[in-house]
């Protein structure tokens, strides 16, 4: 097999302001140029419904000629791309045995399987991503925390990184954080044997009612987090404490393929058209390209592809080093000797503890886990919770359709009329969402638009339902009230509907 490694990034462009240059036109996977008749095309297909009466063309297939059929099992989010080839349908299978592998502790007889941790968050990536969906928040103390925890980080100017630097050149005055200089960037709560535990990540909820407009009450919960049996003393009395759940899978190739110039043409940071909603896009620093690209992945937009995503998971939630994150102690710092001085995986021929090869085939299986189809799209009820969903401004912020860049070698996701209910773009979600924990150019209230493809089919592949970045919301419902910031007037709409539209609405993004 033939790495793809070094053409992951996909030509989707560096971000295209500030001077910034695109991919070199002769990488592997640059995009091909759009015609104008091609462009105006594009604007045809993704101009908004004016009739709400009847589905739109190709509604039912939100991930194009890549969208699988919808099965009525917990493996709805498992299926290849519908597109693949047979030859690279192998390499989905390889890729899917390495996302499920479990790692041991070094020194192992199963030299290609060693490397786990010291501290780690869990031992494969499915025990976050159980059947490629969402997480689930922890019952009590007593219930794992293996797919949700805790993002550290301290407020600091000091040493600024390249990324914050170039920042800071155009002119981006968002407070700066590091890594806990002790438990760094995020709390490992498992470990190996002979090693401990960072800590353990609590939480604890305090509910409070929301009136709807025709008197139903609905119990929104608030949690509040916190940090037991660390290990190291007491966290700094700055520490910056943001929950994480784990997010479905499904799509994100297509996502990552859709260009970088229609993702900032949604964005207007100062509100220029006076509507209330004023995303901006997210900039991070590339590892594999070392210089800036258009954030695209994580809740705040952390990572700019899918290769960069899974070596960051890698590293920093298994402790597995690989070619772009090579540190074999993971995430410890340097305060924790034993983690750093401890027996890693990485003395073999592979080079890292998960080598090149390796780390293309989860990026490749990660890339073409397939979108599935609609459901009901012709439903009465599907069909008024739609124009619901558009009247009440929830499609302001969740761009219903994209069409994808053309690429050279990446046929399963070129030229797609997607549907992912995503901008890409950060926005205040207000003050009840907010984690107060700047990363890059998101502030403590912003966070990334989420896709809402597939959300309808949660509890069948998940077995519970758990939304938002912490999973407060138990319900789709839930979801919506907790909306704030620039998503406040479309919460008040929600709330001011009568109960045939509100459960119309919630019948459509179950129909998603």
């Amino acid at each position: 097999m033939t790495s793809r490694l070094a053409l992951t990034s996909l030509a989707f462009a560096l971000v295209p302001f500030a001077g910034l240059a695109e991919l070199p036109t002769d990488h592997p996977l640059a995009t091909l140029p759009r015609t104008d008749a091609e462009i105006a095309r594009i604007a045809r297909a993704v101009a908004p419904p004016t009739d709400f009466s009847v589905p739109e063309p190709f509604e039912a297939n939100p991930g194009g000629a890549a969208t699988v059929r919808a099965r009525d099992t917990a493996d709805a989010f498992s299926l290849p791309s519908g597109n693949v080839s047979f030859e690279d349908e192998l390499d989905f299978k390889l890729g899917n045995g390495l996302f499920r592998k479990l790692w041991v502790s070094s020194p192992s007889s199963t030299r290609a399987s060693d490397g786990l941790g010291p501290v780690y968050n869990a031992r494969s990536c499915q025990r976050c991503h159980l059947k490629d969906g969402r997480g689930h928040t922890p019952e009590g103390p007593d219930d794992s925390n293996v797919s949700m925890f805790l993002r550290l980080s301290v407020p600091s100017d000091a040493n600024p990184s390249k990324i914050e630097t170039y920042l800071t050149s155009i002119g981006d005055t968002t407070p700066r954080t590091r890594p806990d200089p002790v438990y760094g960037g995020q709390l490992q709560d498992f470990a190996v044997p002979g090693h401990a535990a960072e800590g353990q990540m609590r939480v604890t909820y305090t509910e409070y009612p929301v009136t709807l407009n025709d008197g139903e009450v609905v119990m929104l919960r608030s949690p509040s987090y916190s940090i037991a049996d660390a290990a190291y003393g007491a966290p700094s009395p700055d520490i910056q404490l943001s929950a994480r759940l784990s997010p479905q899978m499904i799509g994100l190739g297509l996502l990552e393929a859709i260009p970088a110039e229609d993702i900032l043409a949604l964005a207007d940071p100062e509100d220029s058209d006076g509507d209330g909603i004023s995303g901006k896009a997210q900039v991070v620093w590339s590892v594999e390209f070392d210089r800036p690209m258009l954030g695209r992945f994580g809740w705040k937009a952390g990572n700019p592809s899918v290769l960069e995503q899974a070596a960051s998971a890698f590293a920093g939630d298994i402790g597995i080093s690989n070619p772009l994150f090579p540190n074999a102690a993971g995430d410890c710092t340097a305060r924790q000797d034993a983690c750093v001085a401890g027996p890693h995986g990485d003395d073999d021929a592979r080079g890292t503890e998960i080598d090149a090869e390796g780390l293309d085939l989860v990026t490749f299986y990660s890339r073409n886990l397939g979108v599935p189809a609609r459901r009901d799209i012709d439903d009465h009820q599907v069909l008024r919770g739609k124009e619901v969903f558009h009247t009440s401004g929830c499609a302001s912020c969740h761009q219903p359709k994209f069409v994808t860049a053309r690429l050279k070698d990446q046929p399963e996701q070129s030229f797609q009329l997607i549907w992912p209910h995503t901008d890409m773009l950060l926005h205040d979600m207000g003050e009840g969402l907010a984690d107060n924990r700047p990363e890059l150019r998101a502030t403590g209230r912003e966070w990334r638009t989420a896709p809402l493809w597939g959300i309808g089919l949660t509890r069948q592949v998940s077995g519970h339902e758990a939304y938002l970045h912490d999973g407060r919301a138990r319900t789709l419902l839930e979801a919506i009230l907790w909306h704030g910031g620039e998503a406040e007037t479309a919460r008040e709409s929600v709330i001011g509907l009568d109960k045939p539209d509100r459960e119309a609405l919630i019948r459509y993004l179950e129909s998603l």
